[in-house]
């Protein structure tokens, strides 16, 4: 067979070289380490997907000797656990066909292109080979665990998988987990999604009693509730489950500071940290808490409780507590993009200008990043000029920004919010400024309130009539009535 007959076969394969998982979506070196503490860490059954993805992230590295060694651990990890089946070799297989056209043994991968028809013939005795739960699931998890812009593809395989294995723990865990990342990355929570989160998350329990991550999550979904007591429980007890399971930590951490709870978390992650040392997703966190922390001694020292010399050089500790741990985090994981936020208003808090405008400036510079994170750079930004450097030109510039980016993501109300203070101050300042009257125009036109805006750019070009951006914007108000 020609290399070019066989990649025709080899492209029909299901299974990680045919998946879309693109190298240039992902940290790969993150995701291998993340990978490799889950081996250490992890009692499944399923450690044969963990070994599996290795060895498509070890063909992206070009490191073949090791795409293979992490093949053959899942392959052995699939035959101790198959009770029978070998749905699970299929993935295992079309992978070996990849690794070894690149390798270009030609014959072997035609083997395993082979094998994998084979195990198509055995299933045809029971179950139509187009649909296999153990396809689905598989790519629903190394989809989970590649990167967030894959989570909507990977519901839809978990989605997939239950069609045929509604039973089946795992698939049901991967199924509610992902739902969870995707109802918590939303600017505004519907209740409806909740509520049917809640369902998922607590089917999902009832399955796997033994996976204590979900019943964490559990937990923080009824705290998004306001069902905190009910949430503790599932915490707690997933934390005795599972005490030394850095996963499990880092999301019963998030329930502790988020109720207040800021020693509770910070005892839980300094258990993390001795776990995976290097995990900047733990640093992060730490830093979080000792902001929280310093957050409660500014207002109790504004409220004069206690001596307020004591409570300065407390809150002044806490600062660089929480500035060591920022960097620290971004040092382990230099991906984090809403970390740099954090670290640039902690250096805010210490008056280290210089760095916190150097740090928005560097994360500013990425290239890839998403369009909330850009929103919530441009809010932090342009606070930070506002508050910090006076700088009011700025500032403006920095929430425009922001809003004209398109979606509705958490940081847009606060934008408004902001820009809307500004454009009012300066009307009250001096009415017969025509920026201020555009300024407040402009927000009305963000929130789609056109009489308003309309009414405002009026007022701007009666102070301003030769001004060109103000009969645009009027123009094209007035025309989408």
């Amino acid at each position: 067979m020609t290399a070019t007959t066989l990649k025709t076969r080899l492209l029909q394969l299901n299974c990680h070289f045919t998946w879309g998982l693109l190298e240039k979506d992902s940290d790969i070196d993150e995701i291998e380490e993340r990978l490799h503490n889950q081996l250490e860490f992890l009692v499944s059954d399923y450690k044969y997907m963990v070994y599996n993805l290795l060895g498509y992230i070890k063909h992206l590295q070009s490191d073949y000797t090791e795409s293979i060694a992490n093949l053959d651990e899942a392959e052995r990890n699939c035959l101790s656990t198959s009770n029978g089946t070998n749905c699970k070799l299929l993935v295992i297989y079309g992978n070996y066909a990849w690794v070894h056209y690149y390798l270009n043994q030609l014959e072997k991968s035609q083997l395993y292109i082979d094998k994998v028809n084979n195990v198509y013939k055995e299933l045809k005795q029971t179950k139509d080979p187009k649909d296999i739960p153990e396809i689905y699931g598989e790519q629903g998890w190394s989809l989970l665990n590649f990167n967030r812009i894959y989570y909507e593809k990977a519901k839809v395989c978990f989605e997939k998988a239950l069609k045929e294995a509604s039973q089946d723990p795992e698939w049901n865990s991967g199924y509610a987990t992902v739902v969870y990342r995707l109802v918590s990355f939303q600017a505004i929570k519907c209740a409806d999604q909740q509520g049917e989160l809640l369902k998922l998350l607590k089917r999902a329990v009832e399955l796997n009693p033994k996976d204590s991550v979900v019943k964490a999550l559990l937990g923080l979904t009824l705290q998004d509730l306001k069902r905190t007591q009910e949430g503790l429980k599932y915490v707690e007890e997933a934390l005795e489950q599972a005490p030394n399971l850095p996963y499990l930590l880092r999301y019963v951490a998030k329930f502790y500071r988020r109720a207040g709870m800021i020693d509770e978390a910070l005892c839980v992650l300094k258990t993390a940290v001795s776990l995976i040392p290097n995990s900047g997703f733990h640093h992060h966190q730490i830093g979080l808490c000792y902001r929280s922390k310093m957050f409660r001694k500014k207002n109790m020292a504004n409220s004069g409780y206690q001596n307020q010399r004591i409570n300065s050089r407390e809150i002044q500790e806490l600062i660089q507590k929480a500035i060591f741990h920022f960097e620290m985090g971004l040092e382990l994981k230099k991906t984090h993009v809403y970390a740099y936020s954090d670290l640039a208003n902690m250096y805010r808090e210490a008056n280290e200008y210089r760095k916190a405008e150097e740090t928005f400036q560097k994360v500013l510079s990425f290239t890839n990043l998403r369009d909330e994170e850009k929103q919530e750079i441009h809010f932090h930004y342009g606070n930070f000029e506002q508050y910090d450097k006076k700088s009011e030109k700025e500032a403006i510039r920095h929430y425009k920004e922001a809003l004209l980016i398109p979606g509705t993501f958490r940081d847009k109300r606060r934008c408004e919010n902001a820009l809307k203070k500004l454009a009012e101050r300066k009307v009250t300042r001096d009415p017969t400024d025509a920026s201020g009257f555009s300024l407040l125009g402009f927000v009305y036109k963000i929130q789609q309130k056109s009489a308003d805006a309309i009414k405002c750019y009026e007022q701007a070009l009666t102070l301003d009539p030769h001004n060109e951006e103000y009969l645009s914007n009027l123009c094209e108000l007035k025309l989408a009535i």
